[in-house]
């Protein structure tokens, strides 16, 4: 990790929990390294701001929500995507991050639900306005918070699907809405995005990352921990090079990324979703995998459970992990049958520090 701010802090030993090639004994040589990973959190200080802000809804297939999970009774579920918008105390200051940033309209490009919209023929405004209501934007999140675009330090995505970043970040036809924000991401996923095979390709914004200035991208070798209470734990399976945020609060380690799709994927054994308890019960399946492309479901299966044991239990319902996944499964009228027995939802926790304020009080000081 050359050339990087000196407040990262690689965390390399979710590096060494994977060398195992025996893959029960890496399972539980990640869940031990989760483990420790949240005991060390829970003694440490808190995020300074956490806020989550659904921006957009939209149809996903069951078969990929509960992938392997007999469940019914329809082909589709509603999931919902969120913003969150995070400060962090570092050693050079508050850093603002803004993860998983969705450009709502640029994201219809992407191959799936491009086919999907165009089967909704003549009725495809109405079908989107029924099936994919949009509540915000990227923009509205920020202005509403008080923040100017050049407050915000970093951007990230747990894995790269369905995002065009050259709206935030700029290419050769534009500045970029974000002028001091880099974007963070495995070196992995970074490099996947260059050259995509078919299955992958599907899910993938055609040139969404094409031509973005190479000084605006941080590409991780490792888990990195950044500033208080936040970090990026390497947590492959759902892509190559996914990752999951890591976000120390008042209301315990929340842990967020797209390898489930909600707290039941992630204690199946306590969900009431027709034939996902039923499933775990049969299989011993700790937790039931997103599957659309699944490039390593067996990595994808450990990673899940390193998430829900960083995550720890609920302080709301703890039957179930404190996950609050990027694009949360959710009841919706026109799906009926399917009903979460836990939701996280919008989040709002901590004080969020203006960065001009802090710049004054530390000149002051």
């Amino acid at each position: 990790m050359k050339d990087l701010p000196n407040y990262f802090e690689a965390l390399t030993e979710f590096d060494q929990a994977r060398e195992p090639s025996i893959p029960a004994e890496r399972l539980e040589s990640v869940r031990e390294a989760s483990q420790k990973l949240h005991n060390d959190l829970m003694q440490q200080p808190n995020l300074q701001y956490l806020q989550s802000t659904a921006l957009v809804r939209a149809p996903y297939p069951t078969k990929f929500a509960f992938y392997n999970a007999k469940v019914l009774p329809t082909p589709l579920v509603h999931i919902v995507n969120r913003v969150f918008l995070v400060q962090t105390q570092t050693a050079e200051g508050i850093k603002t991050l803004l993860l998983s940033p969705t450009h709502v309209e640029a994201s219809r490009a992407t191959p799936y639900f491009a086919r999907l919209e165009k089967s909704f023929g003549s009725f495809s405004k109405i079908m989107n306005k029924l099936l994919v209501p949009e509540y915000s934007t990227v923009e509205e999140v920020v202005a509403k918070a008080g923040l100017k675009p050049e407050d915000i330090d970093f951007i990230s995505y747990d894995h790269l699907h369905t995002q065009d970043i050259r709206r935030w970040l700029g290419d050769a036809n534009n500045p970029g809405y974000f002028p001091n924000a880099k974007l963070l991401v495995m070196k992995e996923e970074w490099d996947a995005c260059k050259g995509l095979t078919p299955q992958q390709a599907d899910w993938y914004v055609k040139g969404g990352i094409g031509q973005v200035p190479e000084a605006r991208i941080i590409q991780l070798n490792h888990s990195t921990k950044i500033g208080e209470g936040f970090a990026l734990v390497r947590t492959p399976g759902h892509t190559i090079g996914n990752h999951s945020f890591v976000m120390k609060t008042e209301k315990g380690v929340f842990v967020t990324s797209e390898n489930g799709v909600g707290a039941d994927c992630y204690a199946p054994e306590q969900s009431n979703i027709p034939g996902l308890k039923a499933y775990a019960e049969r299989t011993g399946m700790e937790v039931v995998l997103n599957g659309n492309t699944l490039e390593s479901a067996l990595e994808q299966y450990i990673s899940m459970v390193s998430e829900k044991t960083i995550a720890g239990p609920s302080f709301i319902n703890p039957k179930f992990p404190n996950m609050a996944n990027s694009s949360e499964f959710t009841a919706y009228w026109l799906f009926p049958g399917y009903k979460p027995n836990f939701n996280v939802g919008d989040l709002l926790l901590g004080n969020l520090i203006q960065p001009k304020a802090a710049d004054l009080e530390e000149q002051a000081a």
